[in-house]
């Protein structure tokens, strides 16, 4: 894990988390859900679950827990549980949303690490980096992540060092720009494409590296095709213009 330590919440970061809010995508996560439900609220008042067809208990912990539900009756994907996230606080005028997973793999104490990059350096998209201590990050995803994020990297135009990670933080500028993209995995990378395509800036926070008992819904071969079709398709498209700040 991270040994740096997570910086104290400054006066203007204080003040900014009154227009911050969070999404959380959810698929059968009864067991971890409530506890970062609960860690979240501590530093925002606003969370969201957006329950994508769970057959669990996940939305009633996570409304015993306080947050928000919104629950699709079928799942349809990651991506479609983000964006539905999305538009909700979009439409309610929050001037910056957070992304993190139901599974305890980020640590929403680390939260103020965005908050704090986000009110010095401008950026429009801010993503987690777990690559600065990769230890407790199984070989195989490791190497396939170093892979993926050179190659997206690549696509983007910009240095992003973990492209797959889930922690995220995006400025309502950027949000109808990529309600658009894939359904499933495949649209969080995408979103990163989106927005360099758009000319968005995108900056990366250290995070911690978590692994515990969380179960993977990533399947290899299925989503490595995935991301294949995404590369061919986003190959289309042209460089990325310069870039611009939230």
């Amino acid at each position: 894990m991270e040994t740096a330590a997570t910086p104290k919440p400054s006066a203007r970061s204080t003040s900014i988390r009154s227009t911050i809010a969070a999404v959380i995508p959810a698929y059968q996560e009864e067991k971890h859900i409530g506890d970062v439900v609960r860690r979240t609220r501590q530093l925002l008042e606003h969370a969201l679950v957006v329950d994508d067809g769970s057959s669990d208990k996940t939305a009633a912990r996570a409304r015993q827990a306080g947050a928000e539900v919104i629950v699709h009756p079928q799942n349809r994907g990651k991506g479609e549980a983000i964006k539905t996230g999305l538009r909700h606080w979009y439409e309610r005028d929050f001037i910056w949303v957070f992304i993190l997973d139901a599974d305890g793999q980020h640590r929403p104490e680390e939260i103020v690490r965005f908050i704090a990059a986000a009110t010095s350096d401008g950026a429009s998209l801010l993503i987690g980096n777990r690559m600065k201590n990769v230890k407790s990050m199984p070989v195989l995803r490791r190497a396939v992540n170093r892979y993926m994020s050179s190659k997206i990297s690549r696509a983007c135009g910009q240095d992003i060092p973990d492209t797959q990670c889930g922690f995220r933080m995006l400025h309502r500028y950027l949000i109808p720009e990529v309600l658009g993209g894939g359904t499933r995995f495949d649209y969080e990378t995408e979103m990163l494409i989106i927005a360099s395509r758009k000319g968005f800036r995108i900056e990366s926070v250290a995070i911690s590296t978590v692994y515990s008992d969380e179960v993977s819904s990533i399947h290899p071969v299925r989503d490595t095709l995935r991301f294949i079709k995404l590369m061919q398709r986003q190959r289309k498209l042209s460089r990325p213009h310069a870039a611009v700040t939230a």
